[in-house]
């Protein structure tokens, strides 16, 4: 019995000293090498990351579905002050990791550095061979980062997660950029100014609504490729609200992978981008000279396919003179001389003053970030009759995809123009009154002809209202 008790005894003796031992190698032997690592992990974690807010879309049920999500992805990287030869290191990894080793040797030669990432999202694979190499100073862990799965959808909008000025990583483009403080949230901080946890960042809802979105995805980049276009926009809004239903451009560029493609498909084309708006014009110049009274749609003119004005001529698209004609007939068949008689009726400082209505030439202040405005500057005081005439059809101004769409959501509106959002908590809000409700019912009814005689479109049970419109 004594020795089977000697026994047990000693083999807890044998087990608590090899405890001991391996205590005391953690915390005395190799104390720096591990607090070093557990300093670079926790920077590494991705914590401050994993607690930014996700965003999502609404339909119209009010049920959200992700646009933007935080996912764990492996990552490699160093700690330069536990690395013993930094030279070494970088040659035995640099074709691994595809890095140049001279950069390796910079990254590694930081001696005081506790944290040097060299791989983000790393593929299985790589993460697979690094650990078979077993470096002292080099390691893999999991990493929380921002994850698109609709990869493409809606990039320009949302925009990503990229490097700072400040070393670190912030919101880039999009709603990404704009809602930056709000989506990252507040880190807690204790008396001595030491972080001590940090704050879930708030989510952030879209009025966009997936189903819309994806459709319009799908109908943009098929026109684009059957025309052979360089590129091409389309804003779905809700008239009644200004909240974006869709927007979206191509070419367009994987959040997921940014780096792999070029600076100039970041820019939003409907909010940083301007262009003539072409004939669509014509029918903020008619729903004004009708606001104003100066027409009716019936009042008629007789077009003769040319204009002279300020020594230059105006022709038709067709280059057809269409004789005796009215005002919808204008809208219907898009008849440049009839825009012109419609815009010397409202007079020039007046069909000034109700552009700068409709919110031309200035922002509309939706939140995204480097949002330009249109540009009307040719149609100052004292400018040659020209420039009035041929802005009547869309020529010789400016404008944004959204600056335009806000406008014609006016129309559709009665005549009252709303501030566009992407963000749902912002919620409605009043900018003006643009055109009165009855100008706008008349210039709604001359567009729905237009569309019909046309044929161009046709939904059972709705009317639709449009107008084609082709800058030169």
């Amino acid at each position: 019995m004594g020795f089977r008790f000697a026994v047990v005894i000693s083999v807890f003796v044998i087990a608590y000293s090899f405890l001991l031992f391996h205590l005391y190698r953690l915390q005395v032997l190799h104390n720096e090498n591990y607090l070093a690592r557990a300093e670079s992990q926790y920077e590494a974690s991705g914590l401050l990351k994993a607690t930014r807010g996700g965003i999502f879309f609404t339909d119209k049920e009010g049920r959200l579905s992700p646009a933007v999500l935080n996912k764990e992805f492996p990552v490699i990287y160093a700690v330069p002050q536990v690395i013993e030869d930094p030279i070494e290191t970088a040659s035995r990894i640099s074709s691994i990791l595809k890095i140049q080793t001279e950069e390796l040797e910079n990254k590694f030669g930081k001696t005081n550095d506790r944290y040097e990432l060299l791989v983000k999202k790393a593929d299985p694979e790589l993460v697979s061979q690094i650990k078979e190499l077993k470096i002292k100073g080099v390691y893999t862990e999991q990493e929380y980062d921002r994850f698109y799965p609709f990869n493409s959808l809606m990039a320009q909008v949302i925009g990503f997660i990229g490097p700072d000025n400040a070393g670190g990583e912030s919101g880039r483009y999009g709603l990404e950029s704009y809602y930056e403080k709000e989506l990252s949230g507040e880190n807690g901080v204790d008396k001595d100014g030491k972080i001590i946890s940090p704050q879930k960042g708030e989510d952030l809802n879209l009025t966009v609504d997936s189903n819309i979105q994806i459709e319009v995805e799908k109908i943009l980049t098929r026109l684009v490729s059957s025309f052979e276009a360089e590129g091409g926009s389309v804003i779905v809004q809700d008239p009644k609200t200004g909240g974006i239903l869709a927007m979206e451009s191509v070419p367009s560029f994987d959040p997921n992978n940014y780096n792999q493609s070029s600076l100039e498909n970041f820019l939003n084309p409907t909010t940083q981008a301007i262009y003539e708006p072409g004939s669509v014009f014509k029918v903020i110049t008619m729903v004004s000279a009708l606001d104003a009274g100066k027409i009716t749609p019936e009042t008629t003119y007789v077009d003769t396919g040319v204009l002279k004005v300020s020594g230059r001529e105006i022709r038709n698209w067709d280059l057809k003179a269409h004789g005796k004609v009215t005002m919808t007939n204008v809208i219907e068949k898009s008849i440049n001389t009839g825009a012109a008689f419609a815009e010397k009726q409202i007079g020039h400082s007046l069909f000034k003053t109700y552009l700068e209505k409709f919110g031309f030439g200035e922002k509309t202040n939706v939140d995204l970030p480097g949002e330009i405005s249109g540009d009307f500057k040719r149609l100052k005081p004292g400018a040659p009759e020209i420039a009035f005439s041929t802005a009547s059809f869309g020529q010789g101004v400016a404008v944004t995809p959204l600056e335009l769409i806000t406008a014609f959501s006016s129309i559709a509106n009665g005549g009252h123009l709303m501030r566009p959002y992407l963000n749902s908590a912002l919620g409605p809000k009043e900018i003006r009154r643009t055109i009165s409700a009855s100008a706008a019912r008349e210039v709604a009814e001359m567009m729905v002809s237009a569309v019909d005689k046309a044929e161009v479109g046709h939904i059972r049970g709705y009317s639709l209202a449009g107008k084609t419109g082709t800058a030169q």
